[in-house]
C-alpha cells in the first residue's frame, strides 16, 4: 500500500483554515503550544477541529505526519 503525503496547506483547507502561505503563517505566528500541552487539546480547535487532529494522529493515519509538522511548527 502507498502512503498518501498530505501537504501542510492541504491539512489547512481539512481544518476550514486559511491555506495560503500567508494564512498558513499568520495562524503559526499567533498561536503557540506549551510543550506540555497536547496539540488536539489546544483551545483555539474547534470540537471538529480537535477530534480530527487526534484521531488522524493516535491512528497514525496518511494525515500524521503532517498533524506532527503543525505539532511542531505550534512550539
Amino acid at each position: 500500500m502507498e502512503s498518501i503525503n498530505h501537504p501542510f496547506s492541504e491539512l489547512f483547507e481539512q481544518l476550514g483554515l486559511d491555506a495560503s502561505h500567508e494564512g498558513i503563517e499568520q495562524f503559526i505566528a499567533s498561536h503557540t503550544l506549551p510543550a506540555d500541552l497536547e496539540l488536539a487539546k489546544a483551545p483555539f480547535w474547534s470540537a471538529a477541529q480537535a477530534n480530527f487532529l487526534k484521531e488522524g494522529w493516535q491512528s497514525d493515519s496518511d494525515w500524521a505526519e503532517v498533524i506532527d509538522q503543525l505539532n511542531v511548527s505550534l512550539r
